[in-house]
């Protein structure tokens, strides 16, 4: 078991927002000792709550993941411009341009209410840290608390916190990037520097997270001071895994997707994900502007799923993707286990 006693082996199951970490999946990563965070993001409250139910209907090992709402400026300008950009294309699949959505806090104080009332062992954070009140309100419920960082700045501001443990993430993560300022492009510093580094700058454990795809790596992570190692990628075609078919066919498909790439355009902000005619086409183009971005890009990432076409849908993957196989869980996890 890890120093900060989530579950009894070192690998745990990473929260993937839009589908893929099921309840389905953070049970059977409980169910084989590990340990698995059920994501928050782009849930409503109450699909929140059902989530969460279900998996408690199972086990009580459950962390959860929020997005911490962005409350930082978005050139409206620059996204307006976008979405000009964006236009053909939607109308090419039959869709209306949409108005933007400039505000979305995606729930967060019905979520935070929900997790006061119910709470959970671990609750962590990505884009962001709660405000000191929110963070004193988990505790006194009996939350350990997680932050999701990306380098020793934002690590030392987690431990002014107080927060329990950092959840390290290096460039090679697939999805989104964690950093709290998404105008900022994150430099790609191995897994293995960043996690020492943490360390050196708080003295809080560490789960890593980035690119790992063998036991082999999780080995290394652990003797550089990680306390356990947290995989999202290598999960993506797990049989729990909600996982859309289209986005399991293109990992499969090298010859079409041979590489992943750092890219803005789906949703304004930095995420890693298999190179796609529409990355290539309008990464370039793409403002810093989550989540209003994410909005306007919606509808034809919808469209793309329904129809089975790869090259509009932001097909998330990290750099060990090459790696991922097919079957349950659980076996997923533990063949990761040095």
């Amino acid at each position: 078991m890890s120093a900060l006693g989530l579950g009894g082996m070192p690998v745990l199951a990473a929260p993937m927002a839009g589908g893929p970490s099921t309840p389905a999946l953070v049970v059977a990563a409980a169910a084989v000792g590990s340990y698995g965070f059920l994501p928050g993001g782009y849930r409503s409250a109450a699909q929140f709550a059902d989530d969460l139910a279900a998996v408690r209907a199972s086990t009580e090992d459950v962390g959860v993941n929020l997005f911490v709402p962005d409350d930082g400026d978005v050139d409206r300008a620059a996204v307006l411009a976008y979405r000009d950009r964006l236009a053909p294309e939607l109308e090419r699949a039959g869709l209306a341009v949409p108005e933007p959505r400039w505000a979305d806090d995606d729930d967060w104080q019905a979520k935070l209410d929900l997790l006061v009332e119910r709470p959970v062992p671990w609750v962590s954070f990505t884009f962001g840290l709660p405000g000191p009140e929110t963070a004193a309100r988990l505790r006194r419920a009996g939350s350990r608390l997680l932050a999701t960082v990306t380098d020793p700045g934002e690590a030392r501001a987690a431990a002014a916190l107080g927060v329990d443990g950092l959840v390290v993430q290096s460039a090679a993560a697939g999805g989104h990037r964690g950093t709290f300022d998404q105008h900022r492009t994150p430099d790609d510093t191995p897994l293995v520097d960043l996690v020492a580094g943490a360390r050196a700058a708080t003295g809080l454990p560490v789960v890593a997270a980035g690119g790992v795809a063998g036991a082999g790596q999780v080995a290394s992570l652990l003797h550089a001071g990680a306390d356990a190692v947290q995989v999202g990628t290598a999960l993506l075609l797990a049989d729990e895994a909600g996982t859309r078919p289209v986005h399991r066919a293109a990992l499969a498909d090298v010859a079409q997707f041979p590489e992943t790439v750092t890219m803005r355009a789906f949703t304004g902000r930095v995420a890693r994900g298999l190179r796609n005619r529409f990355s290539a086409t309008y990464d370039a183009a793409a403002p810093a502007g989550y989540p209003t971005v994410h909005h306007l890009t919606a509808p034809p990432r919808a469209w793309a799923a329904a129809n089975g076409e790869p090259h509009l849908l932001h097909l998330w993957a990290g750099t060990g993707h090459r790696s991922v196989r097919s079957g349950p869980a659980g076996a997923v996890l533990a063949s990761l286990v040095p």
